[in-house]
């Protein structure tokens, strides 16, 4: 790359490595495999994301995230990770009716205990 390329790239870098050629392209190029690693880390850490939403919204109705997913693959229901955890957040009756042909499709979903509910503790004091 050229002198003007790599000053243009080290813009907002701090000290010497935004105005001395040769430690802004030393910068620039780590900064560049940065970049190249990032971009492949942000899809893992989106997935990972999206996996940990879909299961909070499973066990809130006593099924686990494992099970969850082979209910859908066993009744073919083909919604990627990314749609069904945006509908976990956003639509709970839609992603409520999900997990009940999940727990269908699947005999392990039928065994889980629900969740207990919860207990006003006014009542119990007398």
């Amino acid at each position: 790359m050229n002198k003007k390329k790599i000053f243009k790239l080290a813009k907002g870098f701090r000290g010497r490595a935004k105005n001395c050629i040769r430690i802004a392209r030393e910068r620039v190029e780590k900064a560049l495999q940065y970049s190249y690693r990032d971009r492949r880390n942000k899809k893992r850490d989106m997935r990972s994301l999206w996996i940990q939403r879909i299961n909070a919204g499973t066990r809130q109705h006593g099924v686990n995230y494992g099970n969850f997913m082979h209910g859908l693959m066993k009744e073919n229901i083909q919604l990627n990770r990314k749609v069904l955890s945006e509908i976990s957040m956003h639509e709970p009756y839609s992603f409520k009716a999900l997990v009940d042909i999940s727990r269908d499709a699947f005999p392990g979903n039928k065994n889980v205990v629900h969740p207990p509910r919860k207990v006003d503790i006014s009542a119990l004091n007398v």
